[in-house]
């Protein structure tokens, strides 16, 4: 057995695998077998010769000097590559990139383990040797024409000047205008790049010429392929009559939504009755995606190509075609869906005691907007009462009674709330923000995510509970890792600035985070101890294993309720399905070797139009604050660096930056252990988290920077107490 472990992991010495892959692996099947193993996995690690990379998975213990991974770059030239199996990424400095560039699959040779130079802790270090596959094929950026020459300054920062190749086709273009160009040479042992404009998008500087160079940085378009346009074009606009054989038939039942006032894609409907032995009913209706979209069509294709629906201040990039998206699958009020639901019977405590996922159709009573929602609850205005569905009040009313038990309870156990703020742009007849407005979390907002957690966790569980090696069910769990231990003693010495003790000797747990936050809600920092916090967690990703959810404290976890808008609720869609009728032995192996692609692809998709969506907001809040040059707002520091320190904004939740040439009163040095900067002469301290009064300098709409000159400081938050917290 022992010989059959270290030959299975040396074939896949960059892998990592859990103790059931590798039992069944080398042919194990009986539970005394399976004991036996895991006892000799254990010696195994005691004795070196099995390494057990992180919780739960283990790998060979001849660790390779070659690794592979995708290279992430920082502003500062240096980058880190995160290689599968490995607890941390690999710091590669700047001298040691090569031709590398953000986002590239590469091939890096280790070093000797050194240390950071921004942590104090050991970090392994790696040289790039290759790079195996390109991130980009094309740059989005401002062009400068010079006589006979002409070179782009991408908008992204981390990559380098590329210099023209065809110059000719310049011809009407000025210099300072946005451009797409394809890179032709990657600059092997030369400073630029090199390429060819492709396409020309306008006056850099112009919000809509800015919006659209974000969507050719990402490669994003609301335009669907010739083949996707005809196969939507052929499904038929109303259900047809055979489509409701075999499915629960909740039309009588009080359902509605409740999305937000522009929403078009209304995927999830919500309904609670009170049973006479005072069990609540809660069904969550979630839009049957899967009735339409069929694997290996066209339309799945490119719905997987996608992975997500992007949301803008302006407009959405859909997954699906709107046809889809907006109408047949839109659970919209007084028409029949077809649905996928989870209906649960809950105690009185708030536990499931039993529940059932089926196909279904359902008819929605109403339409709410959360403010919609919230009104009702706070005060049932007359549009409500005058009609024929005066109990939607009354359900609300018990809806957000269950809401708040299940998230209290969900507290208790660990699972941490992480409140960001958000603004809302209010938008003018050409599309310009005229004004904004923070997005208030209203209880209704509460009420909808929990019903929705609640959903996905019983969809996991159910698909956990009946796993086993002889009827092993693929899937894909939405799962979060526990932090970097160091990331996290980062964060204890960041709070201990504000007078917060946080302890984490030997770890950390949800539970005690959540206290962290806990204790500074509503004091001044709260916002940027709860940007530190995230900082330090792991990235939540979709997997075909399951490890957990650290940040919700759940075991079991999964993306069900959101199919209109994300591609694995789409598949779990199906799978159920699948699995409700049973599965060959083929078939599951050809799950499981399906499911790790899409988990990677779509948790690829994610991070893309997070970024997009965040450059974009960051273009309209640049274009706001155009108007407001020379005006006094309040912020906070938000980031510090050698070069300045960064500022948010309160009202906008706009970020700009103070440059130190621009704090003319004394000479700044950076202090890297205090997170601030200090005066040389005045001993003027600014610390991260600290409140100032700024006057907006400048705005530069093409590199979507603002600068900030500083006014006076504004009162210090004034730690005159000590918290301890206890993990």
């Amino acid at each position: 057995m022992r010989k059959n472990i270290i030959d299975f992991l040396a074939r896949a010495p960059r892998d990592v695998f859990r103790a059931k892959d590798i039992a069944h692996a080398i042919g194990l099947r009986g539970r005394s077998d399976y004991d036996d193993f895991k006892e000799i996995l254990e010696q195994m690690v005691s004795a070196g010769t099995v390494k057990l990379r992180k919780k739960g998975y283990y790998g060979s213990a001849t660790r390779p000097t070659v690794l592979q991974g995708i290279l992430e770059v920082t502003r500062q030239g240096f980058g880190f590559v995160e290689v599968e199996g490995e607890e941390r990424d690999i710091f590669v400095p700047a001298r040691s990139m090569s031709n590398a560039l953000d986002g590239d699959r590469v091939e890096i040779a280790l070093s000797p383990k050194k240390a950071r130079p921004e942590r104090d802790a050991p970090r392994a270090e790696g040289e790039v040797l290759r790079v195996l596959e390109r991130a980009h094929s094309t740059l989005v950026g401002t062009v400068d024409i010079r006589r006979r020459e002409a070179r782009v300054t991408p908008d992204d920062q981390r990559f380098p000047l590329v210099s023209v190749t065809n110059t000719e086709a310049l011809s009407g273009v000025s210099s300072g205008e946005k451009v797409v160009v394809r890179i032709d040479s990657w600059g092997d042992g030369e400073p630029e790049l090199s390429g060819t404009v492709v396409e020309t998008l306008g006056r850099s500087g112009d919000l809509a010429v800015e919006v659209r160079a974000v969507l050719r940085d990402f490669r994003l378009t609301g335009e669907f392929p010739p083949d996707v346009a005809q196969e939507t074009q052929e499904i038929r606009p109303d259900i047809p009559p055979g489509a409701f054989a075999g499915r629960l038939d909740l039309r009588s039942d009080l359902c509605f939504t409740i999305d937000p006032e522009d929403a078009k894609d209304f995927d999830d409907a919500v309904s609670l009755a009170v049973l006479p032995n005072g069990t609540r009913r809660l069904g969550v209706h979630i839009a049957d995606v899967s009735y339409y979209v069929r694997e290996g069509t066209a339309l799945d294709a490119e719905a997987l190509r996608r992975g997500t629906s992007v949301y803008f201040p302006h407009m959405v990039i859909p997954m699906l075609p709107e046809k889809l998206s907006n109408v047949l699958c839109s659970l919209r009020h007084g028409e029949d869906r077809l649905t996928f639901s989870v209906v649960m019977d809950l105690t009185a405590a708030g536990d499931v005691r039993s529940y059932s996922i089926t196909p279904s159709v359902i008819r929605s009573r109403r339409r709410l907007s959360y403010e919609e929602a919230h009104m009702i609850l706070t005060g049932a205005p007359a549009s409500i009462q005058d009609t024929p569905e005066t109990d939607v009040r009354a359900a609300l009313v018990h809806m957000r009674d269950l809401s708040a038990l299940l998230r209290a309870r969900r507290k208790k156990e660990g699972s941490i709330d992480f409140e960001t703020a958000e603004v809302k742009f209010m938008l003018g007849p050409d599309g310009s923000p005229t004004g904004l407005q923070k997005k208030a979390h209203l209880d209704t907002h509460w009420l909808i995510e929990e019903f929705m957690l609640l959903a996905n966790k019983v969809v996991a569980k159910h698909i956990g509970l009946v796993r086993s090696d002889d009827h092993e069910r693929p899937f894909i769990y939405r799962v979060h890792d526990v932090p970097d231990p160091e990331r996290i003693k980062e964060l204890a010495s960041f709070v201990q600035q504000f007078g917060y003790s946080f302890n984490v000797q030997g770890g950390v747990s949800s539970k005690g985070l959540q206290k962290l936050l806990d204790q500074v809600r509503g004091t001044e920092v709260e916002n940027v101890i709860n940007e530190v916090a995230l900082r330090a967690m792991a990235k939540a990703i979709y997997s075909e294993r399951n490890i957990g959810h650290y940040g919700l404290a759940f075991a079991h976890y999964a993306h069900f309720t959101s199919p209109i808008r994300r591609y694995p609720d789409l598949v779990i869609h199906r799978l159920l399905k699948e699995y409700a009728l049973g599965i060959t032995p083929e078939r599951r192996e050809q799950l499981r070797s399906r499911i790790p692609l899409i988990a990677k692809r779509a948790s690829e998709r994610e991070r893309v139009a997070l970024e997009a969506e965040r450059e974009v907001t960051k273009v309209f809040q640049v274009e706001y604050m155009k108007r407001h040059i020379g005006d006094e707002l309040t912020g906070v520091i938000s980031g510090v660096t050698r070069f300045g320190m960064f500022i948010e904004i309160h009202e906008t939740l706009a970020e700009g930056m103070i440059h130190v040439r621009d704090m003319e009163d004394d000479y700044y040095e950076y202090d890297a252990t205090n997170y601030g900067l200090v005066g040389r002469r005045s001993d003027r301290r600014f610390r991260l988290g600290d409140p100032v009064r700024v006057t907006v300098l400048r705005v530069n709409p093409h590199r979507r920077e603002i600068d900030f000159a500083l006014v006076q400081e504004a009162r210090k938050p004034a730690p005159t107490r000590r918290k301890r917290l206890s993990s």
